[in-house]
């Protein structure tokens, strides 16, 4: 029996039997390989949510300031990462600090820069316009329309609120001008909850269904569209299997599904159909993993979608970036750069462009271009990005049990780290330099020694060049130690240098006159035999 098909008879009904197969993944281990524009993606809107959330808490003061004691009570609502103090002074260009009136005793109070009110003006015109509310309406009909009983806590609604693209206030704003689309109800346990008042059908067709187009019959099979990271390696029964994943039938995600068996291959290729689509409705393609699981629970496959994450990498990409999971849709991503552009996408971008600059002389410069003025780095970013390192194996476990799948990830160096490196490497260049210095006055002074220790015809005018050689070593020594030795003085390395210089120069003649005398005697032994051969 093939290990990739294999299927049990239910008797569900005495007169009716069907076969209902079973999931077939296969047992092998998914190496998961970072991708490093994905990351680059969740990693630039660092702090950005934390930043709106206090700039619209601004805004709702009547004062348009508000103390930074205040942020400090609301900071986990806010989602603040650190101090209120220290991550408003992270960003001069967002923030203003002052004290009212001028008084010192009063607490410091926080507002917004000109430059920021001017990108929140553009952000309002945006909420504003008639084709961002049609639009906002229908991605927010879409996920009621995901859901088997059409309606959604609004609680559960908060989560995706973000990426969603709704302003704060959408229940005030778009909920009732579309009467014919929602309507708020009670729940079960007494919450809100935001049920969908009709359904529509040209609104649930799903957008694999729209890539098809005509020819399109219900029940096909529908490719969804792979791609895997860089160096991701998968072995031939892997590569069986999500070939024979992708040929079964296509089920939309906006039916229901309830006869499929949880544990089928067909049952998986529809968790990724309802993921692949909720993707697709968001604003920047991606959320937090932890919203997905919330609305896997609600309605009641949670571990169907924990297993579509983790089975499917090449379709839905998971992130450990900034101290958190983040599902991005890799179809809506080339090169790092989101493919369907969104005006409320464009907006955010500028939010982020002044968050990387700073305020040097009442002017707004890059971050990049100061760093680069006063030779610094950002040692905050740079904790931030070692603690992410430190944290993805703890993060890791939670992503997947290590039955399922061992996750894999490549060592990414920030450009901190790159110039820490380097920072390390020109100061072991300049050790070994050192190192290199000592050893070679070693080998000049026992070469000078042994020069002036070996006999020869030339001894006397070697004793000059090794004077030379003696005077150039010291001045080179003198020069490199930027004039003096350390630790003494001129006078003292002068007044040695010139004991050394006698003390060869007497050895030196001392060398000559032995070898003169040598010399002599020898001729005078070897004088006889010379008459004699003559």
């Amino acid at each position: 029996m093939s290990p990739f098909h294999f299927t049990f008879r239910s008797v569900l009904n005495p007169h009716h039997h069907r076969h209902v197969s079973r999931r077939t993944f296969v047992d092998t281990t998914i190496n998961w390989v970072r991708d490093r524009g994905l990351d680059h993606v969740v990693e630039r809107e660092r702090n950005l949510r934390p930043i709106i959330n206090i700039k619209n808490l601004i805004k709702s003061e009547p004062s348009k300031s508000l103390p930074i004691s205040l942020l400090t009570k609301s900071r986990h609502s806010l989602m603040i990462p650190t101090r209120p103090v220290e991550f408003v002074r992270q960003y001069p260009s967002i923030f203003e600090e002052f004290l009212p009136a001028g008084i010192a005793a009063v607490q410091p109070h926080v507002r917004l820069t000109p430059q920021v009110l001017d990108i929140d003006a553009n952000e309002q015109l945006v909420y504003q316009s008639v084709t961002y509310t049609h639009q906002a309406a229908d991605r927010l009909f879409k996920l009621l329309m995901l859901v088997r009983s059409n309606k959604l806590p609004l609680n559960l609604i908060e989560l995706f609120k973000w990426d969603l693209g709704l302003p704060q206030d959408y229940v005030d704003t778009i909920v009732p001008e579309f009467p014919d689309y929602f309507k708020i109800v009670v729940g079960k346990y007494g919450q809100p909850e935001l049920e969908m008042v009709c359904w529509s059908d040209e609104l649930a067709t799903s957008v694999m269904e729209k890539k098809a187009k005509q020819g399109y019959v219900k029940g096909m099979p529908l490719a969804f569209p792979v791609q895997f990271s860089r160096g991701f390696e998968m072995d031939k029964k892997m590569k069986k299997w999500i070939d024979e994943w992708q040929k079964l039938p296509y089920v939309s995600p906006y039916e229901n599904a309830a006869h499929l068996s949880s544990q089928s291959d067909e049952s998986d290729k529809w968790a990724v159909a309802v993921l692949h689509e909720l993707l697709h409705i968001l604003v920047p393609k991606k959320t937090d993993r932890e919203n997905v699981l919330a609305l896997g629970e609600y309605l009641g496959i949670r571990s169907r979608f924990k297993r579509a994450l983790l089975h499917h990498p090449g379709i839905l990409y998971v992130s450990s970036k900034i101290r958190t999971y983040t599902v991005v849709l890799r179809e809506g991503y080339k090169r790092g750069a989101i493919i369907e552009n969104h005006p409320l996408m464009d907006i955010r971008n500028q939010y982020i462009h002044l968050m990387n600059a700073v305020k040097e002389d009442g002017k707004t410069i890059s971050s990049k271009e100061k760093k680069k003025k006063k030779g610094i780095e950002d040692s905050k970013g740079e904790d931030v990005e070692e603690d992410d390192d430190d944290n993805e194996e703890a993060m890791e476990g939670e992503l997947c049990d290590s039955s399922d799948a061992e996750v894999e990830h490549d060592n990414v160096d920030s450009e901190d780290d790159e110039e820490e490196d380097e920072d390390d490497d020109e100061e072991e260049s300049m050790t070994s330099v050192r190192m290199n210095d000592a050893n070679t006055r070693g080998r000049r002074a026992r070469k000078s020694n042994f020069d002036v220790m070996t006999p020869s015809r030339n001894a006397g005018r070697r004793g000059s060049s090794g004077q030379r050689r003696a005077w150039k070593s010291d001045n080179t020594e003198r020069g490199r130690s930027g004039g003096q030795y350390p630790g003494r003085s001129g006078n003292e390395v002068s007044a040695e240098t010139s004991r050394r210089t006698q003390a060869d120069v007497r050895h030196n003649v001392h060398q000559n006159s032995r070898e003169t005398s040598n010399r002599s005697r020898s001729r005078g032994s070897s004088s006889p035999d010379k008459k004699n051969y003559v």
